[in-house]
């Protein structure tokens, strides 16, 4: 969740400038007191045990993490990419899964993309967005950081129809959001020192870009890999 946030604006770091003003963020009051709660939770709590994983974890290791998680999301995006109307983007996220699912052992290794089966990013905020729903005000939630009212939404139906979420064991459902989120925020250490500032707003701001830039098919490349984008696309 934060690890993800955090990766959305180290994307749109070259248009870091796209949102200004209320306009965008009407709550910004209420925004500002928990964006200074999550950033606290962030330095304290997620970053030392992303800096105690990424010191532990060789990093063969971590980009098998990343493939793994990825090869769940790329379920999701199957989804989104057939509400959309986007049957390429089906096609292609369901061929993913079945591919990297099986000689990947169990998503372990991209198998897809080497074979040139290309990912297609896709989330139910984007589905939501598709459909004409209103993108609303931008918000700071408490633990997942910045969303917009369509996006976090998303959001929610997102994580409720992830395969962790249907596994029978609850602990290891929750072993895999929590290593999912260490692992992510792992990834990220090294661009903490690109942001400049007010945080908040260039946090905002990024993110805002970020998912415009989206809703327009943009091609954003990122280093999350393999584990994107997406635990959440956000779980």
């Amino acid at each position: 969740m934060l690890a993800r946030l955090i990766l959305v604006l180290t994307l749109a770091l070259p248009c870091a400038q796209f949102a200004q003003g209320s306009d965008v963020d009407p709550l910004e009051a209420i925004n500002r007191p928990i964006f200074a709660f999550n950033d606290m939770l962030d330095t304290f709590l997620l970053r030392p045990a992303a800096k105690g994983y990424d010191y532990v974890v060789p990093q063969s290791m971590q980009m098998g993490i990343g493939n793994f998680f990825g090869n769940m999301l790329d379920v999701n995006r199957a989804v989104n990419s057939l509400l959309q109307g986007k049957w390429s983007g089906a096609r292609d996220s369901a061929g993913r899964v079945l591919v990297n699912s099986t000689l990947g052992m169990f998503g372990f290794f991209d198998v897809a993309t080497e074979l040139g089966i290309e990912r297609h990013r896709a989330d139910f905020g984007e589905t939501l967005a598709a459909w004409g729903v209103p993108q609303g005000p931008y918000v700071v939630v408490p633990l997942f950081g910045p969303r917009t009212i369509r996006s976090g939404t998303g959001t929610l139906v997102d994580t409720f129809a992830s395969v962790p979420f249907y596994l029978d064991d609850s602990t290891v459902t929750w072993s895999l959001f929590t290593v999912g989120i260490v692992h992510g925020r792992a990834r990220l250490l090294e661009s903490d020192q690109l942001m400049s500032g007010d945080r908040y707003i260039f946090i905002r701001d990024a993110y805002l870009q970020q998912r415009a830039a989206r809703l327009r098919d943009g091609v954003v490349e990122d280093e999350f890999s393999d584990f994107e984008d997406d635990w959440s696309e956000d779980f």
